[in-house]
């Protein structure tokens, strides 16, 4: 069966569009990490899992990058000095769907790097060479005025710890679960949401 349209999105189809996009682009490089784009979200996932978190946590750390797969820059973007601000294509595609923890977590993923860099001395030495170059292009560590206002979010703690496995998730030598583990998570999630609407 054919993967839906974008434009037929529903809370029966979501989870099977996901799939689909990891099926036809999950190979991608990321953004000059040694793992590809769907190996990293599905590492990061699996820290989640590791760690007990709730669904919610689990689906969001599987979902932190699912922008990647929608911006309508190339994919060599950043190499060229751009910011595809892939975050917040992110939080679009999957906001009518998952409740407000999973969407901040995809939405400000980026913004707790820079919040961390701020806030944290022993964080910045922990990224990767092209997470500092990322870091560059995003608008580097946030003012004490960025880093006041940011931590006012009711969802921090979540979006932290999904950024502190999102620097994880970057281990080309371990084979994480294949998003079918997931889907279920997300499936769960998903009509958790549906119902509650």
């Amino acid at each position: 069966m054919p993967a839906p349209n974008a434009e037929d999105l529903s809370h029966d189809n979501i989870v099977a569009f996901i799939a689909d996009i990891f099926a036809r682009r999950g190979a991608e490089e990321y953004l000059g990490e040694p793992v590809t784009i769907s190996e990293h979200m599905l590492q990061c996932a699996e820290c989640a899992e590791a760690e007990g978190a709730s669904d919610e946590i689990v689906a969001a750390a599987l979902l932190h990058d699912i922008g990647h797969f929608t911006h309508e820059f190339a994919e060599d973007a950043a190499e060229h000095g751009v910011d595809s601000h892939h975050e917040h294509a992110g939080a679009r595609v999957i906001e009518r769907f998952f409740p407000t923890i999973v969407t901040d977590c995809v939405r400000y993923h980026v913004d707790a790097k820079r919040y961390l860099c701020a806030t944290d001395p022993a964080y910045f030495g922990k990224l990767s060479d092209a997470s500092v170059h990322s870091l560059n292009l995003q608008g580097g560590p946030m003012s004490k005025d960025e880093a006041k206002s940011f931590a006012e979010n009711p969802n921090l703690a979540a979006i932290l710890q999904v950024r502190i496995w999102d620097d994880i998730g970057k281990d080309p030598d371990h084979a994480a679960p294949p998003f079918a583990h997931y889907a279920p998570v997300l499936e769960r999630v998903v009509q958790k949401q549906a119902a509650s609407a």
